[in-house]
């Protein structure tokens, strides 16, 4: 369902007074430290317990089975955690936003679909079975679908009505699909449900390299967009009289969305809530404008989802709970709270 807010609420947010810009910046100062905190906790803190001493040798001297531990597995994870992290956030945002509706996320318009279908394909019909098989298949998905929508959605003239039908209507019949091949491939069941959970404890520097650089062309290209997504926001007549290219618009945030999403879930797999909760958090603090509410979710995501996969190491020991499960723990009652409360249901 789509939720729009009233045409007063849509204006894009007036520049900030001094003081109250000065507040936003420190409130970036402090996540940025906060991020770093999370950060130091998932390098410290596994399902291998070891002390401060252990994990400061494996880090620096990377020797032995503390190096192994530290350096291969656990700092690996840590950088793809950011990476994913802030790339699910980001993509959030900006579906959020281009869609006109709070409760968008990248499985919204199909991505997430589109990747799954592309790795369970990737394993039935292709034998692959490495996660560096998995990446390159789930990117073309993710691309492959996004492209697929802006067409259907009417590529001269989307709107955020027809982009989300379109969205809707591609992950059904994908879902369809994927319980299809499945139920005949036990084999492929198998290999997908660790995927599909969502997890970092496979991450390695090899896939690190490899989804790099789309997700830094993704960030930039999505922090980019903050102003004319916010001349969309007033709605489609003033943007255009704002001299904004809706259409222009439109198609770069729906590439920046899939290149974030795709990447990182042929990363780690569809992690779900991250990018759903936190651009809600934040603009209950930040309001509508763009401009601030991308920065923040770029650096309060990944604090999200490193945070659940530190708890999942701990709650877990010996073993690990995935981290996809634990963001659909934490999210589902979080965001009832949040879209109960009307300031933050609105865009």
């Amino acid at each position: 369902m789509l939720v729009e807010s009233p045409p007063a609420q849509r204006a894009e947010a007036a520049p900030a007074p001094p003081n109250r810009r000065a507040i936003r910046s420190f409130g970036l100062l402090v996540s940025l430290l906060v991020l770093v905190l999370v950060a130091l906790a998932s390098i410290a803190i596994g399902a291998k317990e070891l002390s401060l001493e252990q994990v400061w040798h494996g880090l620096f001297e990377n020797s032995g089975t503390y190096g192994d531990v530290v350096v291969d597995e656990r700092l690996s994870r840590t950088g793809l955690g950011l990476l994913a992290g802030a790339a699910f956030g980001l993509a959030g945002a900006v579906l959020q936003a281009l869609t006109r509706n709070p409760l968008a996320d990248p499985g919204l318009l199909g991505i997430n679909a589109g990747a799954s279908a592309a790795v369970v394909t990737a394993i039935t019909f292709f034998g692959v079975t490495s996660l560096s098989g998995y990446v390159w298949f789930a990117f073309a998905g993710a691309a492959g679908v996004g492209a697929l929508v802006w067409f259907l959605g009417g590529s001269r003239g989307a709107t955020p009505v027809r982009l989300v039908l379109a969205g809707t209507a591609i992950s059904a019949a994908l879902f369809g699909y994927l319980q299809a091949v499945m139920i005949m491939d036990s084999a492929a069941l198998g290999k997908m449900r660790f995927w599909t959970v969502g997890s970092l404890n496979s991450a390695t520097d090899q896939t690190i390299r490899q989804v790099l650089p789309f997700l830094l062309a993704g960030v930039v290209l999505a922090l980019a967009l903050a102003r004319p997504l916010n001349a969309m926001a007033m709605g489609d007549d003033t943007a255009r009289a704002l001299g904004a290219n809706l259409n222009r618009t439109r198609a770069l945030a729906m590439l920046a969305a899939t290149v974030l999403c795709g990447a990182a879930t042929a990363a780690c797999g569809p992690i779900v809530f991250v990018g759903l909760m936190v651009p809600h958090v934040v603009r209950s603090f930040t309001g509508p404008d763009l401009r601030w509410i991308l920065p923040y979710a770029t650096l309060l995501s990944p604090v999200l989802l490193l945070g659940a996969d530190v708890l999942g190491r701990i709650v877990a020991r010996p073993a690990e709970l995935q981290v996809g499960i634990v963001t659909a723990i934490l999210g589902g009652p979080v965001f009832i709270f949040l879209v109960r409360r009307r300031r933050t249901a609105q865009l």
